[in-house]
């Protein structure tokens, strides 16, 4: 399935095998303990679509000041967790494999429900546009069918990636 704005991709023999656990996401994603927010991916279609779970547990440590009487997970590290998960969409193309991919943008985006510990964040992207070094694309989290937050992500994949500060080579 492709969109107005992304070519259809096969699902090739090298694709990666589901679910996906925290071994093979490390293979894709730079991000490690404690910023790496995505536990397992369930369903995959490279430049298409992920799926990916967040199991939410009271040992993480935003928990300790994020509210240490009623612990909420915040939502910038939501919406980071569906960062992480768009990512995993575009980097397990040919092309994009071994890239980071950072923010460009974050638009419509809105906080509908608390997550809190022991919530499963269900973490659902689909790429709505990807050409070259630029992408968008739409996000849900949500916990048992209620949605936690959503939003559109516009993402680059900058042509320099020696990251070390300072501009974006755009």
């Amino acid at each position: 399935m492709a969109t107005a704005d992304t070519e259809p991709v096969p699902v090739t023999a090298d694709a990666p095998s589901l679910p996906m656990e925290a071994a093979q996401i490390m293979e894709i994603l730079p991000h490690r303990y404690p910023f790496l927010l995505v536990d397992r991916v369930v369903e995959l279609e490279p430049g298409v679509r992920a799926v990916a779970i967040k199991q939410v547990s009271a040992n993480e440590p935003q928990f300790t000041g994020h509210f240490p009487e009623r612990p909420i997970m915040p939502g910038v590290l939501m919406v980071e967790a569906l960062a992480q998960a768009a990512g995993i969409a575009v980097l397990t193309l040919p092309d994009y494999r071994g890239k980071i991919g950072l923010f460009a943008g974050i638009d419509d985006c809105r906080f509908k429900r608390l997550v809190q510990p022991g919530d499963t964040l269900r973490l659902e992207v689909t790429v709505e546009k990807l050409r070259g070094m630029f992408g968008r694309v739409r996000a849900v989290a949500s916990v048992e069918g209620e949605v936690a937050v959503e939003a559109t992500l516009s993402i680059i994949i900058p042509r320099d990636q020696g990251i070390g500060g300072g501009r974006i080579d755009a």
